[in-house]
């Protein structure tokens, strides 16, 4: 049987639901600046403007709040790129999308890198309930690539050779490793040509239009 957590079987007051989220809201602006092992709970409650024991009644532990702000960020990330990922059904908009997430990138700093990909990179080898909650988010942005690259297949622009999963498991792999060499030389160029080779990877696929 699946296990829910203490703090999310819990139901609170619209006061509490508030204070609960401000403490979430914290940890992950803390976590995504400074990661998630230098981030301390006198740190959230400072920047919470809450008490321990505030703290301590909406989360069991660090842990537990951690894996909340592994769902928050997830959801973050998924929202930030808007329709440009949900309604991906052209190479047009594969490079609408491309745009969004260079923009995005742009808009955080540059050096920032994935909140995801930061999160998988400290928490991966360290709490196995915060992986299985890091490869479901992979695997949410990986499905919704895939839906796109299977429309563009239905609709005929790419080739039926093509593969959709594939080529969202290569795109995102692109976006990963993008972010990470931008935020490591805090230029925004890998990025660009991570992103450019994706997109002319599946622009390879591009089915021609034969005339009758």
């Amino acid at each position: 049987m699946k296990k829910t957590s203490a703090s999310a079987q819990k139901t609170y007051t619209s006061r509490g639901a508030v204070t609960r989220q401000r403490i979430v809201d914290a940890t992950t602006s803390l976590t995504y600046a400074k990661g998630v092992e230098t981030t301390s709970l006198d740190d959230v409650c400072a920047t919470a403007g809450v008490s321990k024991s505030q703290l301590y009644h909406y989360f069991a532990d660090k842990d537990a709040l951690v894996r909340e702000v592994v769902s928050a960020q997830v959801a973050r990330v998924m929202a930030a790129q808007g329709t440009a990922l949900t309604q991906l059904d052209s190479l047009a908009a594969l490079r609408r999308w491309c745009d969004c997430i260079l923009a995005l990138n742009r808009e955080a700093g540059i050096n920032g890198g994935c909140p995801i990909g930061s999160l998988a990179n400290e928490l991966a080898n360290q709490s196995e309930q915060a992986r299985a909650l890091l490869v479901a988010g992979f695997n949410t942005w990986e499905d919704r690539l895939a839906a796109g690259f299977a429309t563009m297949q239905a609709n005929g622009e790419l080739e039926s050779t093509a593969v959709p999963r594939e080529l969202a498991i290569g795109v995102l792999c692109a976006v990963q490793g993008g972010l990470l060499l931008a935020k490591t030389s805090r230029s925004q160029k890998p990025l660009e040509i991570a992103l450019n080779m994706a997109f002319d990877h599946v622009a390879n696929y591009k089915a021609v239009r034969r005339r009758c």
